[in-house]
């Protein structure tokens, strides 16, 4: 396996710059933001879509430095009831594909978004509960009338283009879960899998390790974040919580960098599992850790990821 990062990290840097400094940390990998919620803090997809010198330019500067991209990063909502936002985030998960298309790169990421409850809403509109009968019958026609349709179609699209569509599961959007994410799979194909997150699991109660099992080869690519939940919070309030993420004392559970809401052994036993089924890509780092610099909440994450990470190798023990 392989250490990579989300280079959103970076947005207020140069691309050349953040390139030499995750180098220098041993990083190998980096994904990009190309659009949506991720933005393209250092991608201009439209100009590396139509010019072909500006395509190999931006690949070199990445492979001269012995670095490769692992994915591009498009997540956002193309499901949202309002088409001033629902349309450029579809525009940019097209346009992204065919950039992964140009790129030789099989990872996008992305979200799978969440319609509002009728063609009229204006949000989204996201259910946590079966009862009022009113909940149960807008779940099954989001899926039915808006979920089900949209990736069908996107997925042949990606699939024409000899990409992969990495859902992270994301609280707040239709696939936010194991049962949802193989629902959507089922569905539409084997073209559809996990960008794997087991920061988003862990407040929703969901062991990871048990979903890595299940999943096998469903995992196509893999964020290394942390969550820590807070005893006294979670014990009062649980874990559905709305407070903003920088009032961390208040809040139920928190974003943290890898090791500090799990410790080294939880990171062993992922990345032992993650070998188990046959995962043997890249664990990109995203870091979101309000408590740490960027940093050196990286160079914590880095420094654990290598003592925990299984390579590839020829050298087997001498009894097989």
């Amino acid at each position: 396996m392989k250490i990579g990062v989300f280079m959103n990290l970076f947005q207020n840097e140069t691309f050349e710059k953040a390139l030499d400094y995750v180098k220098s940390l041993g990083i190998e990998a980096v994904e990009i933001g190309t659009g949506a919620y991720a933005g393209q803090p250092h991608c201009d997809v439209d100009l590396l879509l139509k010019d072909n010198q500006a395509l190999e330019s931006y690949r070199s500067t990445v492979e001269s430095r012995g670095l490769f991209i692992s994915a591009l990063n498009c997540s956002g909502n193309p499901l949202h009831p309002n088409p001033a936002i629902a349309q450029p985030h579809h525009q940019d998960f097209e346009k992204t594909v065919l950039l992964a298309e140009k790129l030789e790169i099989q990872n996008v990421i992305a979200f799978s978004g969440c319609p509002g409850d009728s063609e009229d809403a204006k949000y989204p509109n996201w259910v946590t509960c079966p009862w009022p009968n009113d909940y149960s019958e807008m779940v099954a026609w989001q899926w039915k009338e808006k979920v089900i349709p949209y990736w069908e179609k996107a997925a042949r699209f990606a699939k024409d283009h000899h990409v992969r569509i990495c859902f992270e599961m994301h609280p707040g959007l239709s696939v936010y879960n194991p049962e949802t994410l193989l629902r959507l799979r089922g569905i539409v194909g084997d073209v559809v899998g996990a960008n794997f997150d087991p920061s988003h699991l862990f407040w929703q109660g969901i062991d990871p390790i048990v979903v890595i099992r299940k999943f096998k080869d469903a995992i196509f690519h893999i964020h290394a974040k942390d969550t820590k939940i807070d005893p006294i919070n979670s014990s009062l309030n649980g874990n559905l919580d709305f407070k903003t993420y920088k009032d961390e004392i208040n809040r139920s559970w928190i974003f943290r960098t890898v090791g500090y809401g799990h410790d080294i052994g939880f990171w062993k036993e992922f990345v032992s599992t993650l070998r188990l089924v046959g995962y043997d890509g890249v664990l990109s780092i995203e870091h979101e850790d309000s408590l740490l610099s960027k940093k050196e909440g990286l160079e914590k994450a880095v420094d654990l990821l290598k003592e925990v990470i299984i390579h590839d190798t020829a050298d087997q023990p001498w009894w097989i």
